[in-house]
């Protein structure tokens, strides 16, 4: 499986991981802004953005997925940093290959099961006949019964790309990620525990990662700290990336030599 992905500027390589439903785009303001320390390799995972679609999809096989980019890549270890399906992924792949791990961070999710909470969203998805629509507008209204969140259509709609003629086409292996859906609630679990740094972060508003996780979270990263980012939700790299940001260049560059200067203008604004 060879994944798409972008690459920004110098330095110890730090590995993106975006969540389900979305692309290495979603990070790229936070990817620029952490290549002013590190080389940050941003990376669409399996199904998604535009990397290659596969009828079958664990996090098992993204994890090797990710041991297969970074051969590709002549990379040894990594900094990894996942974020809900990411963050899993992460997980899984620091579970399998430790040493290809230095330090691991997870944004929102934790490694138990989680109901089903985005079948509504794949049956409204799949339901749309693209060649029926003309314009992003006609699509978004159409969705907008079955998910009446403004701002969540409009992070779909960032899958939508022009097809062969001037029709619609989805970037997702939808019929993929449906047939697969139940792999990607399931609890993650290993022989082993991770025993490296690993910061696990909340959003203050989020349902995906409560602070009762954590007893679950160190048997299998013993070494793992939780964080909450306050005035955030599940998006909490777009809801406070000031927070965000320092939050994760201060655990990842925790015992460099000299002091960290954190990027320019670390507000994003």
């Amino acid at each position: 499986m060879q994944l798409h992905f972008k690459s920004y500027g110098d330095g110890e390589p730090l590995i993106i991981l975006h969540g389900l439903f979305g692309s290495l785009e979603n990070w790229h303001s936070i990817s620029i802004k952490m290549a002013a320390l590190f080389k940050v390799f941003a990376v669409d995972q399996r199904n998604h953005g535009s990397s290659p679609h596969s009828p079958e999809m664990s996090y098992a096989l993204m994890a090797a997925d990710l041991e297969e980019f970074m051969e590709t890549q002549g990379l040894t270890r990594a900094h990894v940093m996942g974020h809900s399906m990411g963050g899993k992924t992460a997980m899984q792949f620091a579970l399998s290959y430790p040493d290809r791990v230095e330090k691991l961070v997870v944004v929102d999710i934790a490694p138990r099961a989680y109901s089903p909470r985005h079948g509504k969203i794949l049956d409204a998805l799949l339901s749309l006949d693209l060649l029926g629509f003309q314009t992003r507008k006609q699509i978004e209204e159409a969705l907008a019964p079955a998910i009446p969140e403004l701002g969540t259509r409009q992070f779909l709609l960032k899958n939508l790309t022009r097809g062969t003629g001037e029709g619609f086409r989805w970037r997702l292996g939808l019929r993929e990620i449906h047939h697969s859906y139940a792999h990607l609630s399931e609890a993650l679990t290993s022989y082993r525990p991770y025993e490296k740094p690993a910061l696990f972060l909340r959003g203050e508003h989020s349902d995906y990662l409560r602070k009762d996780d954590l007893s679950l979270i160190r048997e299998l990263f013993t070494k793992a700290e939780l964080r909450t980012i306050p005035s955030a939700a599940h998006l909490l790299h777009v809801e406070n990336p000031v927070a965000f940001l320092r939050t994760v260049i201060g655990f990842l560059t925790k015992g460099r030599a000299g002091n960290v200067e954190f990027p320019e203008d670390i507000s994003l604004r």
